[in-house]
């Protein structure tokens, strides 16, 4: 066993002597001493002092590393939450845009589809009234409740067409639209509008109301110059064929609906396109109904056998020139010398052209609905029975033949076999020549 002893010692240290400490160490017979010198302790104390620091430092950064590493990762996994909650909600805010946005466009598909229904409605009543137009063309004369817009295309007319067509492919453009054609038929391809949703939707909603009224508009403005056009032609028909009544014409018509007969079914909203065909069908009536009245017109003897000549006996009772007692003149005569030309009076077909009695040279004419008419006491005659003879043709010249004392034109009028008084015919001419013609 070993014994330790310590031996202090004095020593000289900036003029001062201190005690060294000696360290004995006894085993057995060996016997060993050290010297501890007191900068030998200091570094010594102060290198336990470090490793002491160094063992406190790793042992608590041992102890809180698992801390600072959990919070550490919590943070992160928080942040990462955060961001994960932020792209869930950004995409879902995408998808709702988006979904409104195709929405809208399916909106917008919709309304433009609906108005190139109304643009090719349009178009297509455009070759429908055309042939219409052209029964109207000369109905110059018409009466209407006022005349028509000057400063406006004529209802039907391809102006119109194009501006319903141009104002559509404004529409498509300002929506940023393209327009495509399939299987021949005209359609708005909505691609990509680089707009927000609601930019789009107001605009589409603004766009399509203008053109819907725009549409509208125009439809309106057919329909009323139809139904105008109608009405003229409905009154002018009418007129013509009062005319022809006074005149003692009946003319054959077809019978409309009874207001009495028993009529019924169920109510259904009225269509817009079977309302315009209703119109268009009431014009195609009133138009057929009056090229009816005036061909009947033309037919028949409203015209002037010796245009400019004075007539110079009239229709009835008057001396007989030849025994001078009150005789009945079936007729009238027109001063005219010999070789004066005679026309037709209306159209018709030739039944007598030659000598008979007291007419002389007569020529006859069947204007059909049991109106003929007769020219007497011609020198010449240049027609001949069977013949079909218009209104204002040549058929003979005028002289003194038959039962006649001076050259002059006898015509007369009969309703079957009865003579009528043919200034009422020549009357009524005279006011259906701005009807008729």
């Amino acid at each position: 066993m070993g014994t330790d002893v310590t031996v202090k010692a004095s020593n000289q240290v900036f003029g001062k002597r201190r005690e060294q400490h000696v360290v004995i160490l006894a085993s057995g017979d060996k016997i060993r001493h050290m010297t501890i010198r007191p900068w030998m302790a200091a570094l010594t104390f102060c290198f336990l002092g470090v490793m002491s620091i160094g063992y406190l430092g790793a042992t608590t950064y041992l102890v809180l590393r698992d801390n600072l590493i959990g919070a550490t990762m919590a943070r992160q996994a928080r942040m990462q939450h955060d961001y994960e909650d932020r792209i869930a909600s950004l995409r879902a805010q995408v998808d709702r845009v988006t979904s409104r946005q195709l929405l809208d466009q399916q909106v917008v598909e919709e309304k433009v589809e609906k108005l190139l229904e109304q643009q090719m409605a349009l178009t297509s009543r455009h070759g429908r009234i055309d042939a219409l137009l052209e029964g109207a063309a000369s109905i110059d004369s018409l009466p209407s409740d006022g005349p028509l817009p000057a400063d406006r295309p004529t209802v039907g007319t391809k102006d119109e067409a194009s501006m319903a067509t141009t104002s559509t492919h404004a529409f498509a453009a300002l929506l940023g639209t393209k327009p495509q054609s399939k299987a021949g038929k005209t359609n708005l391809a909505l691609g990509y509008v680089p707009m927000t949703v609601d930019n789009v939707a107001d605009r589409a909603d603004k766009l399509f109301s203008h053109m819907t009224l725009s549409l509208k508009d125009i439809e309106s403005e057919q329909l009323e110059r139809i139904a105008t056009l109608a009405s003229g032609a409905t009154e002018t028909a009418a007129e013509i064929a009062s005319i022809l009544e006074r005149s003692g014409v009946e003319l054959d018509e077809a019978s409309g609906a009874n207001a009495n007969d028993a009529i019924g079914g169920p109510y259904i909203a009225p269509s817009s396109e079977r309302d315009f065909n209703a119109t268009l069908n009431t014009l195609d009536a009133a138009l057929t109904r009056l090229e009816t009245v005036r061909d009947t017109a033309r037919r028949l003897p409203f015209a002037n056998p010796a245009p400019g000549r004075e007539i110079t006996s009239r229709f009835g009772n008057r001396p007989d020139p030849f025994f001078g007692g009150l005789a009945m003149h079936a007729g009238i005569d027109f001063r005219a010398p010999t070789g004066t030309e005679v026309h037709s009076t209306g159209t018709g077909k030739v039944v007598t052209a030659g000598l008979s009695g007291g007419y002389g040279n007569m020529v006859e004419i069947d204007h059909g609905y049991g109106l003929s008419t007769r020219y007497g006491h011609m020198s010449r005659i240049l027609v001949k029975e069977g013949d079909r003879v218009e209104a204002g043709d040549l058929i003979g010249l005028s002289g003194s033949t038959g039962r006649s004392t001076g050259p002059h034109l006898h015509y007369e009028v009969r309703r079957g076999k009865e003579a009528v008084d043919p200034i009422r015919f020549l009357n009524a001419g005279m006011k259906l020549t701005t009807l008729i013609n």
